[in-house]
């Protein structure tokens, strides 16, 4: 009786899911050691592999590079029509074969060798011509492809995938890489954005608004209305926040008394309480602190008191849904 496509799936999937909990019993010391290799080498780490392995070190690459190993993906087709120079004395070549036979993997061994690279690897198959030649050998056996005829690349593809972030991962455990590498290495993606630091988004130099304490009322308007943050510092003779004049304090002091609000002085209508924020701080702290004090912008002082930089909640937007 012919299977539906829902029971073939369940079929697929867990024979998938049974070889990545197999994975765990080929965990040895050439694991260990592949890592202390790729931890140690002050060159990069080379990955290659052919067909559907080939697409699965691209990955395993690119993985590697975003969590802070240099790497990356050579055909091993190319490394042999040219490509050789890629490879320098001192790398780690991470090879994928889950045969350990594969024509185009095996031909580059002897160039690796040649090249003064490491070899790590990553097999199936111990006895293969890549199990044999490797110098260090990560083991990733299946009982079967999921495939229907037992043909098709599938858990197979599915074991170097997992073995890759494994290697990756604990790798990255070893160096001690944080989450604010991970920020420094993804700018421009949302996970970055989860990172970023106040110093990164904050507003310095001409854009930082300030005025003298004894600053008239209409220069403190005037650079409110240049700055655009809506907010300005107030500084004393040397340079250090004594506080700050918001829109909301303009509006206050004006209904309290308009005319005389002309006459005033920073010093008169400024918050005494400068809320402020460390330029190191995470900007989603800063986000929560302007939520929960239910102001607009965080001031960031130096070692002595002085404005570098102000924060916005414009400047956040975005942050939140991270």
């Amino acid at each position: 009786m012919k299977r539906s496509a829902r029971d073939e799936a369940k079929r697929v999937l867990e024979i998938e899911a049974d070889t990545i909990r197999g994975l765990v019993d080929d965990l040895d010391e050439g694991f260990d050691r592949a890592v202390d290799l790729m931890k140690s080498t002050a060159g990069r780490v080379v990955v290659t592999g052919v067909g559907k392995s080939g697409i699965i070190a691209q990955k395993i690459a690119a993985t590697l590079a975003s969590t802070g190993t240099p790497a990356f993906f050579l055909h091993p087709s190319e490394a042999i029509h040219g490509d050789l120079g890629m490879i320098l004395s001192g790398d780690v070549v991470l090879a994928l074969s889950y045969s350990g036979d594969s024509d185009e993997v095996t031909a580059l061994i002897p160039h690796v060798k040649r090249r003064g690279a490491t070899l790590v690897g990553m097999t199936g198959r111990p006895e293969s011509t890549l199990g044999r030649n490797a110098d260090v050998l990560v083991k990733i056996s299946i009982r079967e492809e999921a495939c229907p005829l037992n043909l098709a690349p599938t858990a197979s593809t599915t074991a170097q995938l997992a073995m890759g972030d494994a290697l990756a991962m604990a790798l990255s455990l070893e160096k001690g890489f944080r989450a604010e590498d991970f920020a420094a290495l993804h700018p421009g993606g949302k996970l970055g954005k989860k990172f970023l630091k106040v110093k990164d988004l904050m507003h310095t130099g001409e854009a930082l608004p300030r005025v003298p304490r004894e600053a008239p009322m209409k220069d403190v308007v005037y650079e409110m209305s240049k700055k655009r943050l809506g907010v300005t510092g107030v500084v004393d003779g040397d340079g250090r926040l004594v506080g700050v004049v918001s829109d909301g304090d303009l509006r206050r002091l004006l209904e309290r008394d308009g005319e005389k609000a002309w006459r005033d002085t920073a010093a008169d209508a400024m918050n005494a309480s400068p809320k402020t924020i460390a330029a190191d701080a995470l900007a989603t702290e800063a986000l929560h602190g302007m939520e929960a004090k239910k102001i607009t912008s965080f001031f960031v002082l130096d070692g002595e008191g002085r404005p570098e930089g102000i924060l916005h909640l414009h400047d956040l937007w975005g942050i939140e849904s991270i």
